[in-house]
């Protein structure tokens, strides 16, 4: 009896041991050693006012934490601007007609964005999937005013060779972002633009891995990133519960279900640019 007991000692060690190992090395997949930890990114930047410019509903998913403590804990105005009701997107679960989707990705991504706090969210009506054939001067005219009217000291977006997830929506929006900024700039009114423009990054071992064609694509051009921060893993996890119909977006995309994701995703990722030393050129 004492010889089974040992036994089972033993073997109940070595698969807590394993699970442990197999945590951590699951972690390393989603860790980027570049990053220096900080408690907010907004307020590391001392940003008063933050201004996000994303393409779908569901891409404030990627920026959960940064925009809950930049309210929460650093009490900043935020805003956001999301250019497509995401109408072409893929229902994972499917819970609307495919004609109602626009408008059902609209309300989730107002309700989602309401739940982290932000004061204020523009979606817009452009193509999903077609923002690269929108004119360049309409989009760039359209965020230039809204930036003159937030004022944002943070602009929050796309790295613009890799959009994150190298979608081509993410990475015309990120270009489009640094053209508006950089035309505020050159008009020299009282308000000149952001000191900062924040982009979201991705972890490279995981894209590496589970991205596909799309994920080395993003390794590739996307910058490394200084600053990692709380995830606010609670809230992606209910953001992806508001965005019903996106739902399963990540065991379909990748094959990890959210809650094993998270589990070992539990910080968000940023490389920033001080535009006071490194000016965007229109």
């Amino acid at each position: 009896m004492r010889k089974r007991w040992i036994a089972l000692i033993v073997v109940g060690a070595v698969l807590l041991l394993a699970i442990v190992g197999g945590y951590w090395a699951g972690r390393h997949l989603f860790h980027m050693p570049s990053a220096r930890g900080v408690d907010s990114v907004i307020g590391e930047l001392k940003g008063t006012r933050v201004l996000g410019v994303f393409a779908h509903p569901d891409d404030e998913q990627t920026v959960n934490g940064l925009f809950w403590r930049a309210k929460d804990r650093d009490g900043a105005y935020t805003a956001m601007i999301t250019m497509t009701a995401g109408e072409a997107g893929h229902q994972t679960p499917e819970v609307a007609r495919q004609s109602d989707l626009g408008i059902v990705r609209k309300a989730e991504a107002l309700k989602n964005s309401f739940h982290l706090g932000v004061d204020e969210h523009e979606v817009w009506d452009y193509p999903d999937g077609g923002v690269p054939g929108v004119s360049e001067e309409e989009l760039v005219s359209r965020v230039v005013e809204t930036l003159k009217r937030v004022q944002p000291d943070v602009v929050v977006g796309f790295w613009p060779a890799s959009g994150a997830t190298g979608h081509k929506d993410h990475m015309e929006a990120g270009r489009i972002t640094e053209l508006a900024i950089a035309r505020v700039a050159a008009e020299g009114g009282s308000y000149r633009g952001p000191a900062h423009l924040v982009y979201t990054i991705s972890p490279t071992t995981a894209l590496e891995l589970f991205g596909g064609e799309q994920g080395k694509l993003v390794v590739a051009n996307q910058p490394d990133p200084e600053y990692a921060m709380s995830a606010e893993v609670g809230k992606k996890h209910d953001g992806w519960r508001i965005h019903a119909s996106q739902a399963d977006y990540l065991q379909s995309s990748y094959g990890l279900p959210a809650w094993l994701v998270y589990a070992l995703w539990d910080q968000e990722f940023y490389h920033v640019r001080d535009l006071a030393a490194d000016p965007l050129t229109p």
